[in-house]
């Protein structure tokens, strides 16, 4: 057996850390200006002001960009990395969407490139990036720990920027941060990396070396979301989910995904909706004809969670979806979509290095059939 285990930042852990925030971008060298990348939202809760007064009284000058909510897209990275330009430091803080504008920024402003310039791996990544601090406020998408970044390109079209130069030089995780994430995106987050982690360890691509960190963040996200979920002010379970996130974010970090997120993929390009939640309607559509294959790296999944094999995943993942109150529902834009065009997204270019590391081969009759069983859910969200 050869693998490679892909460079993992230095991760802090530990409920108050993002008091020390401050302390640990001067900890940088050469550190006098640092641009901060969080979204409205969060920067309206007092949030941004409290860390620019800290970073401020360190000796170091804040550029704040929060002018963008939801998905990230190309605007919102142009923009970023415009403001970036001269900075030191990035400090990306939120979900998914801010860390990874955070990272491409970080890379855009040290080249002076458009982001459209690396969509797609069309060029390589500049080789001095500035350096990175990323602070998730969810525990879902991995994005801390991931050098994988998925932005809306100028069609509309998830588009991905790929390379070791977008990671972070250090993550912080801090439980706190995450106490006020409402109950259903909890869910939708807390699931999204739990599908991370088992896509890592059971896709064509996985090794020895990303299933120590998949098979942990699936015991950590299985065991705790409920919990997390259902008492929002349970640090322990928060920090357990949090944890997770950041491990399934090592695990696709080094093997990728698979059905489950070209599903996601395809539906955020036919209209919004939640990454996580997209992701846990394609995760438990296609499970059980995954399982089918009944590969050993699939039986060892059932396993670490206490499962006899892998024909019992199915049943124990819509328990899970069940118990952390998840509705099978789209939002009422997918009104206006078939499942034929779903079926064109899933096999859309962008979106077929998922469909090639699903362990069993997708035929296009199976992407149809996904995409009936999706399009047929409930449009009422």
């Amino acid at each position: 057996m050869q693998f490679q285990t892909s460079s993992v930042p230095d991760i802090r852990f530990g409920s108050g850390l993002f008091g020390d925030l401050a302390s640990a971008a001067k900890g940088f060298e050469d550190v006098a200006v640092a641009t901060v990348v969080m979204d409205g939202f969060l920067a309206s809760t007092g949030m941004a002001a409290i860390l620019s007064n800290e970073l401020a009284a360190a000796g170091i000058e804040v550029r704040l960009y929060s002018d963008f909510s939801g998905e990230p897209k190309l605007a919102h990275l142009q923009a970023a990395s415009e403001l970036a330009r001269g900075s030191d430091l990035v400090i990306g803080i939120g979900g998914g969407s801010a860390l990874d504008i955070a990272k491409i920024a970080a890379c855009c402003a040290a080249s002076g490139e458009d982001p459209m310039h690396y969509a797609l791996a069309a060029n390589p990544l500049p080789r001095n990036p500035l350096k990175k601090i990323m602070v998730p406020t969810t525990a879902g998408t991995g994005s801390e720990t991931s050098a994988t970044n998925i932005f809306a390109g100028p069609e509309g079209k998830k588009l991905w920027i790929w390379g070791a130069e977008t990671k972070a030089d250090l993550v912080i995780l801090d439980p706190e941060l995450t106490i006020s994430l409402p109950p259903h995106l909890t869910a939708w987050c807390g699931l999204d990396a739990f599908i991370h982690a088992f896509e890592a360890a059971t896709n064509r691509n996985t090794h020895a070396g990303a299933k120590l960190y998949a098979h942990e963040a699936m015991r950590l996200v299985a065991g705790s979301l409920e919990t997390a979920v259902k008492a929002p002010g349970d640090l322990d379970a928060r920090g357990k989910v949090l944890l997770g996130s950041c491990y399934a974010g090592i695990a696709i970090d080094n093997c990728g995904t698979a059905v489950a997120h070209n599903i996601s993929h395809a539906l955020a390009g036919l209209a919004p909706v939640h990454h996580g939640l997209a992701t846990a309607l394609g995760f438990e559509a296609t499970l059980s004809w995954l399982c089918d294959a009944d590969t050993p790296d699939l039986n060892e999944a059932a396993h670490v969670l206490g499962l006899a094999d892998a024909q019992a995943l199915p049943g124990f993942v819509t328990d899970l979806m069940d118990r952390c109150g998840v509705e099978r529902a789209l939002p009422k834009a997918f009104v206006a979509f078939s499942a034929s065009d779903l079926a064109a997204e899933m096999r859309a270019a962008e979106n077929q290095p998922m469909r090639r590391s699903t362990v069993r081969e997708i035929s296009d009759a199976d992407i149809h059939a996904f995409a009936n069983t999706i399009m047929t859910l409930p449009k009422t969200l």
